[in-house]
């Protein structure tokens, strides 16, 4: 889910909205009726949050410029939520990197476990389970013999795309989610969203998280953190 206040222009422009529906409140109960007045300020002021919403959304500009690099290592750029831990994601990774001088960026975004938390900014929860399968994620990848680093993304896995992108110069990206069934980004094309606008390879791979728990990597419930 989009978080409406990134930054500080993003919470002035809505401070400013609600500002500017509440001055419509008072001045059309003044020149109305109160309830038409009451409504027709309600509907500005919906108007002006959903012109601030749409505002702060970021997207992957079609002109958006990666990092680039003049040596000969091959950079992988993973991107996985819940999945990120799994151990189908690890022997892909593996494969990409396999004869290579490869370099691993893992990021995992942040989600929040509600709608009301998301927009209150209270993402605590899922930044603390975000770090966890980020770190193993990277334990697991140090343990292929690979390099590897990672961050804590953007909510927006696209987002989350671009802000690595800008300093991490990938050759490839590749996108973990959960089977279609069960996938809220592949529900909102997050995979073909990021293979019309970037301009590298992006490989999706679906990691099955309810097989490999008998293997024992048992995935978080659906109570923890939504599913991705």
């Amino acid at each position: 889910m989009h978080n409406p206040l990134r930054s500080e222009a993003d919470a002035f422009r809505l401070v400013v909205a609600i500002g500017i529906g509440a001055a419509a409140v008072v001045a059309l109960t003044l020149l109305t009726r109160p309830v038409v007045g009451v409504i027709l300020a309600a509907a500005l002021l919906g108007f002006g949050v959903g012109l601030a919403w749409r505002g702060a959304r970021g997207s992957l500009p079609a002109e958006f410029a990666p990092a680039s690099s003049d040596d000969d290592k091959h950079r992988l750029l993973v991107v996985a939520n819940e999945t990120v831990a799994g151990r189908g994601l690890l022997e892909e990774v593996g494969r990409h990197c396999a004869g290579r001088d490869c370099e691993v960026f893992v990021v995992a975004p942040a989600l929040a476990g509600s709608r009301a938390a998301h927009w209150a900014s209270d993402i605590d929860d899922g930044i603390a389970l975000a770090r966890e399968r980020l770190q193993v994620s990277l334990d697991g990848v140090a343990r292929l013999g690979l390099s590897a680093d990672g961050e804590i993304g953007d909510s927006d896995p696209n987002l989350a795309i671009e802000d690595a992108l800008r300093h991490f110069p990938a050759d490839e990206v590749l996108i973990s989610t959960h089977p279609p069934d069960r996938s809220r980004w592949l529900e909102h094309g997050v995979v073909s969203s990021a293979r019309e606008r970037l301009d590298l390879p992006v490989t999706h791979i679906i990691v099955d998280l309810e097989a490999e728990g008998a293997a024992g990597a048992a995935p978080l419930t659906s109570a923890q953190s939504p599913r991705r």
